[in-house]
């Protein structure tokens, strides 16, 4: 059984980052900016947003923050985002979520301009993205690949399993399998037999928002385990998705929690930002 990495493989890709904005600064006089905003005090979004921060600081961004009341209006964040479209030297714009429940999330990621939502939320870039045809892939599946590639582990005749439909993770992430030919299920709340849907998976990824939900007697001997959960315990200490001591000894691959998929999330968000901000600017290289 090998440990993926994440904290690894995150640091290799945000001093990739950090290079191409050095050179994107000295050749163009451009040095991407992105803009994150944050409504409300909810404290989980509140250690996110500092770690984006800390991200820009480390691979040479420019970042702003809009840290919001939590009575802020409907029209009064919309307008912000409005504000933030007809920045040119903002290249990134990321509402952090969840939003308080009396704002509409849907609306403020469709007012967003798709040449900015750096988190691939957007129906447009949603529908690039089911046609294979993106700009911008959502940070934590990207991350996921990013993974795999780095570990070669190959996708391709693979019988993949994805265990929640959100938007944000398990949607995206079975895209993205499906493109590099994997034989990809996706399973939910209503599935019938899940365990034994997930017991024929080559490559599982749990996103399910459940701790410890994955058990040894859904997982195959030898398969790759990708836990994308970041829940607490019984005893409130931070785990993920999978019973991470009762699988790791039946996996070739498995991601730890903490430090697996987490880091790639903001890694690729920085990836996504300076992608951004050349394809604003026309620079191909």
């Amino acid at each position: 059984m090998q440990i993926i990495d994440g904290k690894k493989v995150s640091a290799q890709v945000k001093e990739e980052v950090k290079n191409q904005t050095l050179e994107l600064i000295e050749k163009h006089g451009i040095t991407p900016g992105l803009a994150v905003v944050i409504v409300g005090n909810d404290s989980a979004s509140r250690v996110y947003v500092n770690n984006k921060k800390k991200a820009c600081e480390a691979v040479g961004f420019k970042s702003e923050e809009y840290a919001l009341p939590e009575q802020t209006t409907q029209e009064e964040l919309l307008s912000l985002v409005k504000t933030l479209n007809e920045k040119a030297d903002i290249n990134g714009i990321l509402v952090q979520l969840p939003l308080p429940k009396h704002l509409d999330d849907k609306a403020v990621i469709e007012a967003i301009n798709p040449e900015k939502d750096v988190d691939a939320f957007h129906a447009v870039n949603v529908g690039k993205i089911m046609l294979g045809e993106y700009d911008f892939l959502p940070c934590t599946p990207a991350g996921v690949m990013e993974m795999l590639h780095s570990y070669d582990i190959s996708v391709s005749g693979k019988n993949c399993v994805v265990i929640g439909r959100s938007n944000i993770v398990g949607k995206p992430m079975a895209m993205l399998l499906l493109h590099e030919n994997g034989t990809v299920t996706i399973c939910h709340s209503r599935t019938k037999n899940l365990a034994e849907v997930c017991s024929h998976a080559d490559i599982l990824v749990a996103a399910v928002g459940k701790p410890k939900f994955v058990t040894a007697d859904m997982v195959k001997e030898g398969a790759v385990v990708i836990d994308v959960g970041m829940d607490r315990d019984e005893n409130g200490k931070l785990c993920g998705d999978v019973d991470f001591e009762n699988v790791k000894d039946k996996c070739s691959f498995i991601t730890p929690v903490p430090g697996g998929v987490g880091p790639m999330t903001i890694a690729t968000l920085m990836k996504n930002t300076l992608k951004a901000a050349k394809l604003q600017n026309n620079i191909f290289d």
